[in-house]
């Protein structure tokens, strides 16, 4: 095939037209290259989207918190949950923790 042949193959013609030769420049630079390129977008929204569900996981704790905390206003409440979550005790108490032996035996 010679140079003249691959030059007026219609594909070839239509490439090297100077305004689609520009365009596909163009398109390449802003999808590759350029500051605001389709690949830091792509990595942007990944990091948007990993926000928004720390967001709501974090709302969701508070909520839990929230609700632990206006039970804590009721004294039964309060002291229940000292005696669980700190090992607090009355003064004339005695306290035993039973630690289970998770290890089964063979």
């Amino acid at each position: 095939m010679t140079f003249k042949q691959i030059r007026e193959n219609k594909f070839i013609k239509f490439i090297t037209n100077k305004y689609v030769a520009v365009l596909l420049f163009f398109v390449i630079w802003m999808l590759f290259f350029d500051e605001n390129s389709y690949l830091n977008h792509r990595e942007l929204n990944q990091e948007i989207d990993k926000l928004e569900n720390a967001n709501e996981y974090f709302k969701e704790q508070i909520n839990a918190d929230n609700k632990i905390i206006n039970n804590l206003n009721d004294p039964d409440s309060l002291e229940k949950y000292a005696r669980e979550e700190y090992k607090m005790k009355r003064e004339n108490e005695d306290i035993y923790i039973i630690e289970y032996d998770t290890v089964e035996k063979e």
